[in-house]
């Protein structure tokens, strides 16, 4: 079932941040958000996952759904460790060799003993990125997954998310068209 964004309108104060927004994001598919910074792409992503209520308008085809999100922060436990991290929101049926195999998958191994407070920004964006993709979800919201990776790590994790989502509906914020390109992505440009 595709999502639908229907007239949502979000300000805070007496500032308009999102004004009768109207998108179609498919189903089974990835859908990449572009617009200027601060236009209200994060206060979309945070209306769609149920974090912000808008002022008004709705969201159809997202009742009873599951979402695994990677925010901008990466939100982790910081005195954990990646795989701990990880583990905290999987299935009983993922084990700890399944997690190491997806970190290494996408180039993460020295992060063994390590608490994620002590792991690289990229190091960190990629335990967040592994999170989010190991749980147990109808529909993925990414906000801006590539930050703090160099050109080849971003390509490597772009490839890892579009073998592990296939079929699946994700929503990716970007400000990248090259990213868009590579992830074979649809677009949705809020102005």
């Amino acid at each position: 079932m595709d999502i639908k964004v229907i007239n949502i309108n979000k300000s805070f104060k007496d500032q308009q941040v999102l004004n009768n927004v109207n998108f179609t994001f498919p189903s089974g598919k990835i859908t990449c958000i572009m617009g200027a910074s601060g236009i209200g792409k994060t206060t979309l992503a945070y209306i769609l996952m149920g974090l912000l209520k808008a002022d008004s308008g709705e969201v159809d085809g997202l009742q009873g759904k599951k979402v695994s999100a990677v925010f901008q922060e990466d939100r982790l436990i910081e005195h954990w460790d990646g795989v701990k991290n990880i583990m905290l929101v999987c299935e009983p049926n993922i084990t700890k060799e399944k997690v190491h195999d997806n970190l290494k998958e996408i180039g993460l191994t020295d992060y063994k003993g390590k608490s994620v407070k002590d792991l690289s920004g990229g190091m960190r964006r990629r335990v967040a990125v592994v999170r989010a993709i190991l749980s147990d979800y109808d529909v993925l919201i990414m906000d801006e997954p590539f930050k703090g990776l160099d050109e080849e790590l971003k390509k490597r994790v772009i490839n890892y998310i579009k073998e592990k989502t296939k079929g699946k509906t994700v929503l990716i914020i970007t400000h990248e068209k090259e990213e868009v390109a590579l992830l074979d992505a649809n677009v949705i440009t809020i102005a």
